[in-house]
Formats: C-alpha cells, structure tokens, sequence
C-alpha cells in the first residue's frame, strides 16, 4: 500500500452524541489538520447500525491511509478485515486485541475514588456501573468495577453485592440507580456512591435530592470524566482529556501511515478533583 496516498485518515465511532466520543473526536479533528490530513467520519448509529459496511467501506476501497477506531470492542470479522487492510489503527478508549490503545488505566480511575472516600472515613460506599451497549468498549465498565472492588479490598472495606447498581453510563441511569439505592432507611442506605461516568454521578445527586437528602452531608457523590457540567454543579470526579487523547491517537497513526515504526502508547493521565460532592461521613 502507498503510505500517505489519500492523505485522509478515518475514525469510526459506536455513536456520535456522547460527551467523551465528542472531545475525543475534537482531538483527533485538531491533530490531523495540522497535519494536513482529512478527517473521513464513518458513524456506526448504536447497536443496529451496520458495522461490517463500515468497515469494508473504510478499509477494503482505501478510502484512507490510517484509522482511528474510537470506544469498540471487534469482533472476530472485524479484527480479520484490518489485517487484510494493513491500516495503522488505534484505538481510543478500551483496550482492543492485538492493537494500540490510547486510554486511562481503569482500574486507577475507581481507585482514585475509593481511596478518596476511604480516607474521609467512608465505609458503606456503593457503585455504580453498568454496560453501555451504544457508545463504549465493554471493557470499561468491566475494568472500573474491578477497579472499585480491589481498591476497596485493599481498604478493608466490605463490599455489599446489593450496593452494585446498574447506571447504563447515562443521566437517566444514574437517577434509577441513584434511587434504587437511596430510597431505603439509614442503616440500609450507602454513606458514598463511586460512579463509574459523571453523567450517571450526576443523576445520582438528583435522585437524592428528589429523595429529601443533601448532597454530601447524607451521601457523598464521585464521578468519572471531568465533564464540564461535573465542574459547574461542582462534582468530585476523576478527571481525564479525552480531547489529549484523540491528538495522541491521530499523531501515532500519522506517523506510521507516513512510515514510522509504530510505538508503545503509554496510559493517559487522570487526576483526583475533589468538590462540593465529598465529604466526611455523618454516621
């Protein structure tokens, strides 16, 4: 293959309308305009889309010199359809086999929380996590929930299997969550929840003061991302740039598509951003 023939570069996304997947998208737009180089969109539309037309669209009638695959787990077809195309790939957001992924390390992220909530003296603190069928790799939620329970075994904190609650990675999830979990008497109910997204973070702080309690006194609140409605409503959260991250992922696939070695992407940074959402227990 002709390195650099099309000068264009695809990303393809699971969806197009989430807060990560945007500031992402953003990155790697930025990166490859100065780079002089096209940016090719190909959206799978959720679930029903059809994956292996995008696919072969992208690949097998080279429309594009390297791609960007933003949040996917492949399937057998798929992993298949990119070696035959020979395309530098990366991979934002979850991990891939076999390929180069720019992303956080998951399991510091919950991590980060836990010890956060531990340290004010929490030890009834509940998750919540769930799958995201539309618009993240499955390896995500799998890898903060573990995250979360090591760390909190590490804490010699117990952990409740009742206290695991399903948020879908979205507002409304988090506001049944945040319900489910809140709408039970004192001894019963969580002193903190660790959220695996803010926006599900978020829905949990609304579902407690839909339920009459404040927010951190009764139940402190942390999230994951650094979404800025997080920072306006003034959210705890693990903090990390997915906009960086979309500039490093169309670097290295620039680089190698112009015929550089491809090399080890190291994990993206994340940061503690402690808020109003946190504070000592109150029982």
């Amino acid at each position: 293959m002709a390195t650099g023939r099309q000068r264009a570069v695809g990303v393809v996304l699971p969806v197009i309308d989430r807060w990560f997947t945007v500031k992402a998208l953003g990155g790697v737009d930025a990166e490859l305009r100065a780079a002089g180089y096209d940016l090719v969109l190909y959206n799978l539309g959720g679930p029903g889309g059809d994956r292996h037309r995008a696919f072969r669209r992208a690949m097998l009638r080279q429309r594009v010199d390297a791609l960007v695959l933003m949040s996917l787990a492949l399937d057998e077809t798929e992993r298949r359809e990119l070696q035959v195309s020979e395309l530098p790939t990366v991979v934002i957001g979850g991990p891939a086999h076999d390929l180069r992924n720019v992303g956080v390390d998951d399991h510091e992220v919950a991590a980060l929380a836990v010890v956060h909530l531990t340290r004010l003296g929490h030890r009834e603190v509940a998750y919540v996590g769930g799958q995201d069928e539309a618009g993240l790799s499955v390896a995500v939620p799998y890898r903060r929930r573990d995250g979360f329970t090591e760390a909190m075994v590490c804490a010699g904190v117990p952990v409740r299997r009742d206290w695991y609650a399903d948020g879908r990675f979205s507002f409304a999830g988090g506001v049944a969550a945040g319900t489910a979990l809140l709408d039970v008497a004192a001894p019963d109910r969580p002193t903190a929840v660790v959220c695996a997204s803010d926006e599900m973070a978020l829905g949990v702080v609304v579902a407690a003061h839909r339920l009459g309690l404040d927010v951190p006194r009764d139940v402190s609140v942390t999230g994951v991302d650094g979404h800025e409605y997080g920072e306006v409503l003034g959210l705890t959260t693990v903090a990390q740039d997915p906009e960086a991250q979309g500039r490093v992922a169309a670097r290295a696939v620039v680089l190698e598509a112009q015929g550089a070695s491809p090399g080890p992407l190291a994990p993206s940074a994340v940061r503690l951003v402690v808020r109003q959402t946190t504070t000592r227990p109150c029982r």
